[in-house]
């Protein structure tokens, strides 16, 4: 991440562009609270907290997501797709539609977090690479 390009805006806006170590480093970071959060409540207070937890943390993902959908030059919806299969799978997959969820998520991985993003500027901003150097 630069120097214009702070934590809030990673998190709170889906405008602009995402490079691939950003995204990797924010995808983990809230993964990893995600976690955190499923092992320090358990089920106890689990029930009350996670109405507050869980929509800041997938609109923070899809934030996230929707950044580096546009660096690849996607738009930003694909991100309802990921966080949909990624829901359905958390924690543990089951059943037949565990398969398919869990197929979009190796795309989505591949997707944003392997494959380069578009060369230069795009209809979503110019390249993050362009604006790091």
């Amino acid at each position: 991440m630069n120097r214009r390009f702070g934590w809030s805006d990673l998190l709170l806006s889906a405008a602009g562009r995402l490079a691939r170590t950003s995204f990797w480093i924010a995808s983990a970071g809230l993964i990893g609270l995600a976690a955190l959060y499923e092992a320090a409540f358990g089920p106890t207070l689990h029930w009350l907290t996670g109405w507050f937890v869980y929509p800041a943390l997938l609109y923070m993902g899809a934030c996230v997501l929707s950044k580096r959908l546009h660096d690849r030059g996607r738009s930003g919806w694909w991100a309802a797709l990921v966080l949909f299969a990624l829901v359905a799978v958390w924690p543990t997959p089951h059943g037949f539609g565990a398969l398919l969820f869990s197929l979009i998520l190796v795309w989505a991985a591949i997707e944003l977090g392997v494959m380069q993003g578009e060369d230069g500027a795009n209809r979503f901003g110019p390249s993050p690479l362009a604006q790091a150097a």
